[in-house]
C-alpha cells in the first residue's frame, strides 16, 4: 500500500505535514533537538519575538490546572538582533519552513519588525500575534478590536512578501468577524486560538498562584472551544486555518482538520511529552492507513452537520 500524502498548502506554505509547533512552547527548537527529529515537523513556528529583547514577567508565571496550564510568561524573548545573531543559524540548518511570531506594542513596532525579517532568506513567514496591548489605545489588546487588528495586518502585509499567518485572540465577542477583517487585511492563512484569559489562587495563602495574578490557559480544557472557533471561522473565510489548542494526540489534530483545520500547532503537549509532535505525526500516517485514505486533505472540512 502506498503511503499516505501528509503534505499540505497554508496559503501558498507547503508542508511536509500538517503538524506544527506552537509559539511559545518549543522555544527556538534547539531546545527539542535532542527528543526529536526536528526534519520531520511540518513546520516550526519560534517563540514570539519583540524588535527589543523582553526578560518577561516575574515568577511565579506557570501553574498547572484542572486539564491544562496557566502561563504570564510575558513574552520574553531574545529581541529580533539576538534572534538573527544566536538562533537563526541553527534554525536555517533545517527542513521545515521556519516561522517567526511576532509582536508589537504599536502598530509601527509591527511593520519595523516585518521589515525587518523580510530580508531573512532562512525565515519562511511571519505569524502575527495580535493579542498583545496596545499601549497607544489604552492597553486594549490589538485582537479585540477589528479596525486596529486590520491596521496591524496591513501594516506588516506592506512590509513583507514572505507567508503572512494571523493569530486570533479567543476572548473576543465575533471571532467570525475578526477573521473576515484579517484576512481582507492581507492574511495568507489564520492560526486560532491563542491562550483563554484565567487566573488560579492559593487558598493557603490568599494569594493567585501567578505573580501576574491573571494568565493565558492552554492545553486540553480550551480544545472544546477552540475547535468550536475553527469550525465557525472555517464557514465565512477561504483563506486556510491552523487549528491550536489542546492537541495531545492525532485524535485530537484529525478532529480540528476535520472541522476545517488545514494544519495543527501543537503546544503545551511539548512541556508533557518532548516528543509528542512525532507521536502526532506517526498518529495521523496510521489513521490514513486505517480508513483507507491517501492524502490528508481528504479529510480537511468533511465535519457532517445536519
Amino acid at each position: 500500500m502506498t503511503a499516505p500524502d501528509l503534505t499540505v498548502d497554508i496559503g501558498g506554505l507547503e508542508l511536509l505535514n500538517p503538524v506544527m509547533t506552537a509559539s511559545g512552547t518549543f522555544g527556538y527548537a534547539r531546545e527539542f533537538d535532542h527528543y526529536i527529529d526536528l526534519n520531520r515537523l511540518g513546520g516550526i513556528i519560534v517563540k514570539g519575538l519583540s524588535l527589543k529583547p523582553s526578560k518577561g514577567n516575574p515568577p511565579p508565571r506557570i501553574v498547572e490546572t484542572d486539564c491544562g496550564m496557566l502561563n504570564a510568561i510575558g513574552l520574553e524573548n531574545v529581541g529580533i538582533d539576538g534572534f538573527i545573531k544566536d538562533k537563526l543559524p541553527f534554525l536555517a540548518t533545517l527542513r521545515p519552513p521556519i516561522i517567526t511570531n511576532i509582536y508589537g506594542k504599536t502598530v509601527e513596532e509591527y511593520a519595523r519588525l516585518a521589515e525587518r525579517i523580510e530580508s531573512l532568506d532562512a525565515v519562511n513567514g511571519l505569524e502575527v500575534n495580535i493579542s498583545c496591548p496596545n499601549v497607544k489605545q489604552g492597553g486594549v489588546a490589538f485582537g479585540s478590536d477589528p479596525k486596529i487588528a486590520a491596521e496591524v495586518v496591513t501594516a506588516v502585509r506592506e512590509k513583507t512578501t514572505k507567508h503572512l499567518m494571523v493569530k486570533l485572540s479567543p476572548n473576543v465577542t465575533d471571532i467570525a468577524l475578526m477573521a473576515r477583517v484579517v484576512e481582507d487585511a492581507g492574511a495568507d492563512a489564520l492560526s486560532l486560538i491563542n491562550t483563554i484569559t484565567g487566573m488560579a489562587v492559593d487558598l493557603s495563602t490568599r494569594r493567585p498562584k501567578l505573580a501576574n495574578v491573571t494568565g493565558g490557559l492552554s492545553g486540553p480544557a480550551i480544545k472544546p472551544v477552540a475547535l468550536r472557533m475553527v469550525w465557525q471561522v472555517a464557514q465565512v473565510v477561504k483563506i486556510p486555518i491552523v487549528g491550536v489548542g489542546g492537541i495531545m494526540n492525532a485524535t485530537d489534530a484529525l478532529e480540528y482538520m476535520m472541522v476545517g483545520a488545514t494544519a495543527v500547532q501543537v503546544g503545551t503537549a511539548n512541556f508533557v511529552n518532548p516528543g509528542s509532535t512525532m507521536a502526532i505525526i506517526d498518529g495521523i500516517h496510521k489513521w490514513l492507513q486505517q480508513e483507507g485514505l491517501d492524502n490528508i486533505t481528504q479529510l480537511i472540512g468533511t465535519l457532517v452537520v445536519d
